[in-house]
């Protein structure tokens, strides 16, 4: 007999990926800013690996106020 407690979206991907397109788009976005920011090559580096981790950054900002 089949388990009807459990969604159909359990253990899909696809229920659970909008905010995922969302996070993309907004890496692709602090990647072009930070690199129009940088004067050299290891800036730009530097630049695109801030990224891929600012959500990180902006937490610890948030919740220093």
């Amino acid at each position: 007999m089949a388990d009807n407690t459990k969604s159909k979206c359990y253990n899909s991907m696809k229920c659970n990926g909008g905010l995922g397109g969302a996070y993309f788009l907004a890496m692709i976005a602090a990647a072009v800013f930070y690199i129009q920011e940088s004067n050299t090559f290891w800036q730009g580096v530097v630049g695109i690996l801030k990224a891929i981790v600012w959500p990180a950054f902006l937490t610890y900002h948030l919740l220093g106020l």
